[in-house]
């Protein structure tokens, strides 16, 4: 018991691990909280720093869900692993080093979903990718994934504990894109190539 509760407090830090400030602040000089939606997030960064810098904040961010799922996993089995990944993303989301505010945490849960089930990872990046390809909302792409992903592990028969796992993950993504929600109900939100004023 203490060692779950110790594994899953590290996630939470390990995940509150701000990745976007961080490369932004050491390499930009900038606090990318100042700039753009103020999101610390690949997509805030794509907008006000351009393509490198925010593929290297998405790779980042993945692989920090990954590694810690993965670990999870070797520790404590399927169940530490699920553990870690809701952790590791409410840690992104709401970073204990950035005052509990944080990034939205798709690329994160992308990270811990590949790493709990690679094919079911493949099949949201397809539906993600093909929904910003053909409406150019990066947020929609990440909304439909996010509502796809407790829906996908029930069709494919995966046991409880991941359904309620893939539907905590997927209400928190959903959560924290409200304010997307918004603005594309009224038709204000960027698209995909607009630059951050």
């Amino acid at each position: 018991m203490l060692k779950t509760i110790v594994y899953i407090i590290t996630s939470y830090l390990v995940g509150s691990i701000s990745f976007a400030y961080v490369i932004c602040s050491k390499f930009y000089s900038i606090d990318i909280r100042q700039y753009g939606s103020g999101n610390p997030g690949s997509t805030n960064v794509l907008r006000v720093l351009g393509k490198k810098p925010a593929l290297i904040v998405f790779t980042a961010d993945l692989l920090k869900g990954f590694i810690m799922v993965s670990l999870g996993k070797i520790i404590g089995g399927e169940s530490l692993a699920l553990l870690s990944a809701i952790a590791v993303v409410i840690g992104h989301d709401w970073s204990v080093f950035l005052n509990f505010k944080g990034g939205k945490g798709i690329a994160t849960s992308f990270g811990v979903i590949i790493g709990i089930s690679p094919k079911v990872g493949l099949i949201l990046f397809i539906i993600g990718i093909s929904v910003i390809y053909i409406s150019r909302y990066v947020s929609l792409g990440s909304i439909t994934a996010a509502v796809s992903l407790p829906i996908l592990l029930l069709v494919l028969k995966y046991p409880a504990k991941h359904i309620i796992a893939g539907l905590i993950l997927g209400i928190i993504a959903v959560y924290r894109h409200r304010d997307n929600i918004e603005r594309l109900l009224a038709g204000k939100e960027n698209k995909l190539g607009q630059k951050a004023r």
